[in-house]
């Protein structure tokens, strides 16, 4: 099993599938964005990579992304990891 290493990723450079954005939360934006503003990031969002697009797809952590977005982060600290088989 490989460790993951965390690197700091542009957010504009994230794309969010639509079926995710679906799942966002307001109310969980405010409360995570005041948690970053107090302690930092804690936990590293998950992205892969698209290279027939040029950009990086989240897998995990849009309550997160957001939150950064909401500050006005332009960067956040992520996970890159490779596509699940199917």
């Amino acid at each position: 099993m490989e460790l993951l290493q965390s690197v700091d990723i542009a957010i504009d450079d994230i794309y969010v599938p639509v079926k995710r954005r679906a799942t966002l939360v307001d109310a969980k934006v405010a409360e995570l964005a005041e948690a970053i503003m107090e302690q930092g990031q804690q936990m590293p969002i998950r992205i892969r990579r698209d290279d027939a697009n040029n950009r990086y797809v989240l897998v995990e952590g849009l309550h997160r992304l957001e939150a950064c977005r909401a500050l006005g982060e332009a960067t956040i600290s992520a996970y890159i990891v490779n596509p699940r088989p199917h």
